[in-house]
């Protein structure tokens, strides 16, 4: 079971890393890190680096596809040579799945055309432009697509879909290796209590780090 993630600069690490340490631990699982080009890609703030070991070419055809979002996902949206992989790749996975603003990205593929999806509260109303019905929930199932509101979301999804690929036996297993028991110490996760304060301390931060 081939896994893709793809890498680019701008991602939001916890993206991709809080699935990789989901969908990495099912049995046969083949995690490839795929990229425009191989090499390093950074964090908008430079401070963290990934590796990409593919170029897009080298992985055509995976079985699950993950694109994370972050600030540079915007911009990817409309590389043509990014969302025509994701485009082409969706023709024969069994699960095309995005994070945060990763869904801006499989929009741009044409992935969300008619299907409700989610993703990062500061993008939601974008998805409209993409053909997408925007859904405040933290992970839409649509057939084969699945989408993931904001960062931490990411492991809720990678969880319910690693129930859906191996059973739940073998998703609550992954969850007690990880120990992922959420107790935030605020009730400070949803748009929909914050402050306006709040939110232009979130929107000002977003080129760090």
């Amino acid at each position: 079971m081939e896994i893709a993630f793809l890498l680019f600069d701008g991602i939001t690490p916890l993206d991709a890393i809080g699935p990789f340490e989901v969908l990495g631990k099912l049995p046969g699982a083949r995690v490839k890190m795929v990229g425009k080009t191989k090499g390093e890609v950074r964090t908008k703030g430079q401070s963290l680096a990934m590796i990409a070991d593919h170029a897009l070419a080298e992985v055509p055809k995976p079985d699950i596809l993950l694109v994370p979002g972050g600030p540079g996902a915007d911009a990817l949206a409309e590389d043509s040579a990014v969302t025509g992989w994701v485009a082409k790749a969706h023709e024969t996975t069994t699960w095309t799945t995005s994070v945060c603003t990763g869904a801006l990205i499989l929009g741009g593929a044409g992935v969300l055309q008619g299907l409700k999806a989610t993703t990062h509260w500061r993008v939601m109303k974008d998805l409209a432009a993409f053909g997408a019905i925007p859904t405040d929930r933290r992970v839409v199932f649509e057939g084969k697509v699945v989408t993931a509101a904001g960062v931490s979301s990411g492991i809720d999804m990678a969880l319910t879909l690693a129930a859906e690929i191996a059973g739940e036996d073998v998703a609550k297993a992954i969850q007690l290796g990880i120990e992922y028991a959420p107790e935030p110490p605020f009730d400070a996760g949803h748009i929909g209590n914050a402050t306006d304060e709040r939110i232009e301390m979130v929107r000002s931060g977003l080129n760090r780090p």
